[in-house]
């Protein structure tokens, strides 16, 4: 699959979910290196106002919503491919005012199950605000999701 098909089928993806529209999530990057996505910083995503600290749940969010659609860049055509675990570990607060980076790559594909790793970070990569594992379970191709999901993701529809 090419880069460009690869970032459409994100897009799409990402605009079928609706609590990643709610949060202006974006796609940045969706290519053989795996899938990154921006959460924009909001006061809507802080977790407490008097330091900024943006909320856990906006961070679990992004990472698993990243290492879920990082599924799309090793299989050969679109599964559904729900959350089996997700570890977060935290290293330190996001800077408010700052959006926020989610990285994250398959690392092992089986038959059964798809095995993910990532991290958030705002400046630099090298400096995570938390790292991630998860486990996604392959359902196949032929299930498309709830009600209409399966359909938002063909060809031309948002």
């Amino acid at each position: 699959m090419s880069d460009s098909t690869l970032m459409a089928m994100a897009e799409r993806f990402l605009s079928a979910l609706k609590h990643c529209q709610l949060l202006q999530m974006r796609v940045a990057q969706a290519d053989g290196d795996g899938m990154t996505l921006v959460l924009p910083w909001s006061p809507a995503i802080v977790g407490n106002p008097q330091t900024g600290a943006v909320h856990g749940g906006a961070l679990t969010t992004l990472m698993d919503t990243t290492c879920g659609m990082a599924t799309l860049c090793v299989l050969p055509r679109f599964e559904v491919c729900p959350t089996l675990d997700l570890r977060i570990d935290y290293m330190h607060p996001a800077e408010a005012g700052k959006d926020i980076y989610g990285h994250a790559q398959c690392y092992r594909v089986t038959r059964d199950v798809i095995f993910t790793r990532g991290t958030a970070y705002q400046d630099d990569p090298d400096q995570p605000i938390c790292q991630v594992v998860g486990t996604f379970m392959r359902l196949g191709q032929d299930i498309k999701g709830g009600i209409r999901f399966g359909d938002s993701l063909k060809e031309g529809k948002a």
